[in-house]
C-alpha cells in the first residue's frame, strides 16, 4: 500500500485510535480496584478523624475496626435496617431518592470509654457536591469534630472548607437548644458571637459554599433526630 495515500493515512489512524483506546480501557480496569481500596480507605481515615484519631491511609483499616463498634442503615423514622450494609451506602445517590426511602448510615465508635456518634454528609456547593462528616459526643448533642471536603470550591474561598482552623470551629458546639428543639450548627456571615452554642464564623468570599455546608449540616443532621429519640 501506498504510504502517501490518503487511505494509508486513514487506516492508520483508525488503527492507532483502536489500540490507544484498549490501552486505556484496560489501564483504566487494571487500576478500578486500587482506586476503589483508596477511596474505601480515605473514608476511614475521615470518619475516624472526627474523633480525633488521625492515621495513615495504610493503618486506616485496622484502625476503623479497632474504633468503630457499629456501622447501622437508618431508617427514616430512625430504626434499623438490617438489610444495607451502611459503609456501602452512596449518599450522592441516596440523596436522589424521596426522603422516606433514604437510608441513612451512621457510625458509631468508642474511645477512651466514650461513645460517638459519626454522621456523613453530603450537599451542594457553588459549583460541586460538597461532603463531609460530623461527629457528636455521647449526648448525641455536642459536636468534637467535623471533616469537610469538596469537589470543585474556589480556591481561596469556598475550597476553604477542608481546612483545619474552619473544620475546628464547629468543636463544642451543640445541635439542641436547651428546650431540647433542634436549631443545627451554621456558619454566619460577618462572624459568630464566640458564646453563640449554635454558631460558627463564615469563610469571607465564600457565601454560596458557606449556605451550602449550613444546608448540608442542617438537612442531614435533622434525619438522625428519630433515632436520637428513641435512643
Amino acid at each position: 500500500m501506498d504510504r502517501n495515500s490518503n487511505l494509508y493515512t486513514f487506516i492508520f489512524a483508525i488503527i492507532m485510535v483502536i489500540v490507544v483506546a484498549a490501552a486505556l480501557a484496560f489501564t483504566a480496569t487494571s487500576l478500578k480496584p486500587l482506586q476503589a481500596e483508596n477511596v474505601r480507605l480515605e473514608k476511614m481515615q475521615s470518619i475516624l478523624s472526627t474523633i480525633g484519631v488521625n492515621v495513615g491511609r495504610s493503618e486506616a483499616g485496622a484502625k476503623f475496626e479497632e474504633f468503630v463498634k457499629e456501622e447501622l442503615a437508618l431508617n427514616v423514622d430512625g430504626t434499623v435496617n438490617q438489610d444495607i450494609n451502611a459503609f456501602s451506602i452512596d449518599l450522592m445517590k441516596e440523596i436522589k431518592k424521596p426522603h422516606e426511602d433514604q437510608a441513612y448510615p451512621i457510625y458509631i465508635a468508642e474511645k477512651e470509654g466514650k461513645k460517638y456518634y459519626v454522621i456523613p454528609l453530603f450537599g451542594a456547593g457553588l459549583w460541586k457536591e460538597i461532603w463531609g462528616y460530623m461527629a457528636l459526643d455521647s449526648d448525641k448533642n455536642t459536636i468534637i469534630g467535623a471533616s469537610f471536603d469538596h469537589a470543585g470550591e474556589t480556591p481561596g474561598l469556598g475550597a476553604e472548607i477542608n481546612q483545619s482552623w474552619y473544620e475546628d470551629q464547629y468543636i463544642g458546639k451543640t445541635i439542641f437548644d436547651e428546650s431540647d428543639n433542634f436549631v443545627s450548627v451554621r456558619a454566619q456571615k460577618g462572624g459568630a458571637d464566640p458564646a453563640d452554642p449554635h454558631g460558627v464564623d463564615a469563610i469571607s468570599g465564600g457565601t454560596i459554599t458557606t449556605d451550602g455546608v449550613n444546608n448540608m449540616v442542617e438537612e442531614r443532621l435533622k434525619n438522625y433526630i428519630p433515632y436520637f429519640k428513641n435512643n
